[in-house]
């Protein structure tokens, strides 16, 4: 640029700003505002007043800027994914604009700008008469000055978040309409600004904060708009082009072809006063002059604005991350506050997303679960978060990003998050299947039952009435409590028709229904919804509270759950009970550079699950990763542990599963309608597997990363639960027997007759034995008495003879056996030769004499 001149005009400004503003504005009177007095009458003195009224400062304030949502990379770097404004501005110094942008400012629209002190008079007075004269090229009397000073009072109209819709306007309009008292008032705070500022940071300040059309503000973002470059980096004919825009961006920005010849129109004037001005040569301008504006010379760049430009895989990402904007204290105490900052800009946002997963979930995804699908609407889901600290590293979907009102490919782009809930522009969630059967699971434990109680998986109905449920309860007209709101027989079936006893842990991993309903039947529904909400586990459409329906405990009701908070649900139970609040900003960098913290963990015990009520309910569903979700698990060395879904006809399918590190849920299913996952093979994978192919691979990029460790195991009081005790039923009928071992919560089973003394039919024994303590459900064998028993004679200490005579007379067999002194290691004193020193059975048992063979002992010294 060239050097600032000390010339008459600059004398003499400077020799005004030594007289005072009043001063100044009587010569202004007299050279600029006589014709508007002439016209409107209104008189000097009247005007001077005005003027001395004004303000006489104003800051420099660019105005709105850019913010960015980055990921922090494994070298601690941080990439970019998203670029996010409400005006399309980037800040820059000098020393990163190009020359040629500030000599075409300059020459094009203010060429003494290093020479006046805010206000020109020579243009001021060729204005005036140009007034008088009606000589339109006279030309305008606005200096760079002038222009930065309407284009704050703009900035500050539009940013101003206590006007109305109604005041912002007319402010506007204020600060645009070419108005006598708009002048003056230019004139004021531009020789104010001008006494606060150096040029350089007028310049700079100018053009960052010019406008170039629609909501594009200062020159670099301009250029990347218009030109896909840098403001560093223009041409001449580029920077010419791009300054031709600003006083009448309607008319020549480069968003329309239309305005192409405006624009060129213009751009050659600039260049030419850019060589007049002495920036650059004849030959630079007529080069430049050459180039016609048109298709060939404008190099718009594809938006990058917005979550539907941001990197592949992040649309939904920075979706999230804007719904959680208003809760980072960084921005301010209070959500208003947070707001106000946000729209100023300048901020980037640091996700917690781990990019090397992040690019392993979308590709693995869109493998499995093409978006393009179309013979039905194919939705599909994985997402991660960090166990014990609540931070999603995953948030990946079959479908691109694009909430524009009419998508350019509404085939394989939507504007709903999948993974989230509604109040995070999520989706109204999708039901979840047996991926609910944890938290019944999480409330049988709680209530004291074990997981190695057995039920009869051969149930298919229960009657509803018999349920307990306080949260719902049914009260009849006189107030009296009735019971649940519901009744009649549920009818339900299992998925691969299980029957016989099973207990919790062989239930948990063939994930079988009539185990869990009647798991569900010895609880409280309330209860179950209750430790299902302390863990995070919401309707992802913000309904008040869970359903608890007896349906619900195989997640067969309206409970529709977000895959993120079944992923974060699962983090907790892996977490020996305490769940963490699922969080997407790690840190906040503000517009001066410096790191603040973003989303505050939250992180806390569940008062409803006990470390070893989590670590019992962990215990059960590790074996689902050995049943049910074999194909799940990454078989890569880290325990998991986990539960697979499937809803009513299969329209949604699941698998969430979790380490002692990382917790992931993945939904496939249909996004609208129910096309039977089962039924359909999507590139030549059963949709019913697609999970399973989606959940493995990466679990193990995953566990790669944060390789996970043991579960804590089980509490042992939680094995077996309180212990029931097995009733006395010796003597009674078999109907009986049956009668009182169900009614203890145990199973019955007939083990068919034996030998007994007792009337046939009658119980003669049980296994596990009268008055032990088992878990409740355990299968009680009963024997009953076929009435053919008697007492074995006792023969010990009878004579071989005597002994054998005893028992043949008895009905009994006998075997008679020599043993001596080696064999009784050398007695003392030996027994008499040929008496019987011990027999079994013993004396005393009862046993069938025409079965039972009694073998008898008999001593000699020496055996033969």
């Amino acid at each position: 640029m060239p050097a600032q001149k000390t010339t008459a005009t600059s004398l003499f400004t400077a020799i005004l700003g030594t007289l005072g503003f009043s001063a100044l504005a009587g010569v202004l009177v007299t050279v600029m505002i006589a014709p508007a007095i002439a016209v409107t009458g209104v008189t000097a003195s009247n005007t001077v007043g005005i003027f001395n009224s004004l303000p006489e400062y104003i800051q420099l304030d660019p105005g709105s800027q850019q913010n960015t949502i980055a990921v922090r990379n494994a070298d601690g770097t941080l990439t970019n994914v998203a670029t996010i404004y409400k005006q399309n501005r980037e800040e820059k110094t000098l020393d990163e604009i190009s020359d040629y942008l500030e000599c075409a400012a300059v020459a094009g629209e203010d060429r003494r700008f290093y020479e006046h002190g805010g206000v020109d008079l020579p243009s001021l007075v060729r204005a005036a008469i140009g007034q008088v004269t009606g000589d339109d090229g006279a030309g305008g009397a606005s200096t760079l000055s002038m222009q930065t000073v309407r284009n704050i009072l703009q900035q500050q109209a539009l940013n101003d978040d206590s006007l109305t819709e109604e005041a912002r306007k007319k402010a506007i309009q204020d600060a645009l309409d070419p108005t006598l008292d708009r002048k003056i008032k230019e004139m004021k705070l531009a020789i104010g600004l001008e006494k606060n500022y150096t040029k350089d940071e007028i310049l700079q300040g100018y053009l960052n904060i010019a406008g170039f059309g629609g909501n594009t503000y200062g020159v670099q973002a301009a250029a990347n708009q218009y030109f896909s470059v840098d403001a560093a980096d223009v041409t001449i004919a580029q920077a010419a082009s791009l300054l031709a825009i600003v006083q009448y961006p309607n008319l020549r920005d480069l968003s329309d072809p239309e305005h192409y010849a405006a624009n060129q129109d213009r751009r050659d004037v600039i260049l030419t006063a850019m060589e007049d001005y002495g920036c650059i040569t004849k030959a630079e301008r007529d080069e430049a002059i050459a180039i016609p504006v048109d298709e060939n010379f404008v190099l718009p760049s594809p938006s990058s604005v917005g979550c539907r430009s941001a990197l592949q895989g992040y649309g939904y990402v920075c979706d999230y991350a804007l719904h959680v904007v208003d809760e980072l204290e960084a921005l301010g105490g209070s959500a208003e506050e947070r707001e106000q900052a946000w729209d100023r800009g300048g901020y980037q946002l640091v996700l917690t997303i781990h990019p090397d997963l992040q690019a392993a979930a979308w590709s693995t995804v869109h493998q499995w679960a093409p978006s393009n699908e179309t013979r039905f609407a194919l939705g599909a889901v994985a997402t991660s978060v960090e166990v014990g600290s609540g931070k999603i590293l995953t948030m990946a979907q079959n479908k691109t990003f694009d909430d524009s009102l009419e998508p350019a490919d509404p085939q394989n782009t939507n504007a709903v998050n999948l993974a989230s809930d509604v109040a995070h522009g999520g989706s109204q969630g999708f039901q979840p299947g047996s991926t609910y059967k944890p938290y019944v699971l999480l409330a049988f434990l709680a209530a004291g039952h074990g997981v190695n109680e057995s039920y009869n998986a051969s149930i298919r109905e229960v009657n509803q009435a018999e349920f307990t449920d306080t949260c719902d309860p049914y009260y009849n007209a006189e107030g009296v409590l009735q019971g649940p709101p519901w009744g009649g027989i549920y009818k339900f079936r299992n998925d691969s028709n299980e029957s016989g006893s099973y207990n919790i842990v062989r239930g948990t991993a063939g994930s079988v229904n009539s185990i869990f309903i009647q798991m569900a039947k010895a609880v409280d529904q309330c209860d179950i919804a209750k430790i299902a909400d302390s863990i995070g586990v919401h309707d992802a459409s913000g309904a008040e509270r869970l359903m608890t329906r007896p349906s619900c405990s195989i997640g067969g009701c309206e409970n529709n759950i977000a895959p993120l908070t079944q992923a974060a649900a699962y983090a907790a139970i892996a977490n020996q009970g305490i769940f963490c609040e699922p969080i997407m900003i790690d840190a906040v960098i503000d517009p001066t550079g410096n790191s603040q913290p973003g989303q505050k963990q939250e992180c806390g015990q569940s008062p409803l699950v006990s470390p070893g009520v989590a670590n019992t309910a962990a215990y059960a569903m590790a074996a689902v990763m050995g049943g049910t979700g074999s194909a799940s698990n990454p078989n890569d060395g880290t325990p998991y542990i986990g539960k697979t879904g499937t809803t009513d006809e299969s329209v949604h399918t699941w698998m969430v599963g979790s380490s002692t590190r990382v917790a992931t849920a993945v939904w496939v299913g249909n996004i609208t309608g129910k096309q039977a996952m089962r039924n359909i093979r999507v590139n030549g994978t059963s949709g019913g597997l697609l999970r399973h192919r989606i959940f493995r691979p990466i679990a193990q990029a995953i566990d790669a990363v944060y390789p996970g460790g043991a579960f804590p195991g089980p509490d042992p009081a939680l094995l077996t639960g309180s212990p029931v005790e097995v009733p006395n039923v010796i003597g009674s009928t078999l109907e009986q027997a049956k009668t009182a071992i169900e009614l203890a919560e145990l199973g019955f089973e007939h083990g068919g007759d034996i030998d007994s003394d007792l009337p046939a039919g009658q119980v003669a024994a049980t296994d596990p034995a009268v008055g032990s303590g088992v878990p409740r459900g355990t299968t009680v064998r009963v024997f009953t008495s076929n009435g053919l028993a008697e007492p074995v004679p006792n023969v010990v200490g009878m004579s071989r003879n005597d002994a054998e005579d005893a028992l043949d007379d008895a009905g009994f067999n006998v075997d008679a056996v020599c043993v001596d002194d080696e064999d009784l290691g050398n007695p003392l004193p030996p027994p008499a030769v040929d008496n019987v020193t011990s027999q079994d059975p013993p004396g005393g048992a009862m046993r069938n004499p025409g079965s039972t063979t009694v073998t008898i002992s008999y001593y000699r010294p020496i055996c033969p």
